[in-house]
């Protein structure tokens, strides 16, 4: 079992930066995927940022060369670093990880691909 949770969000103004933190504990395979996801007021959930145990990510295209997602193995902590933000980023995001090597790429651009662990969300509101 892996336990995930989340913390960072925050209100910002538009333009703004946040770093969302995502703690993991328990059993953690060598083999995952990690990423982030949202849900916006009204909206489905989609797959912003996916970070493969290799290294390999993938972005959403309303996200990339704005945010980046990392990890700190010594921490045991997965990030999203958010730049540049706006007010259609306005969201509860949420921290999720699959035990296989995964494809990043399908899990941004498909949503019935989803993940085993799922932490309960942080909420990002942005203001213009």
């Amino acid at each position: 079992q892996v336990q995930l949770v989340e913390s960072g969000g925050g209100s910002v103004q538009a333009g703004g930066s946040l770093r969302l933190s995502c703690s993991v504990s328990g059993e953690h395979s060598s083999h995952y995927c990690m990423g982030w996801f949202r849900r916006a007021p009204g909206k489905q959930r989609e797959g912003v940022a996916i970070l493969r145990s290799d290294g390999t990510t993938a972005y959403a295209d309303s996200v990339k060369d704005r945010f980046t997602i990392s990890i700190n193995n010594a921490k045991n902590t997965l990030y999203l670093q958010m730049n540049s933000l706006k007010c259609e980023d306005t969201a509860t995001y949420y921290c999720a990880e699959i035990s296989v090597f995964c494809t990043p790429g399908l899990y941004i651009r498909r949503p019935e691909y989803t993940m085993d662990y799922w932490g309960k969300g942080t909420l990002v509101t942005l203001s213009s």
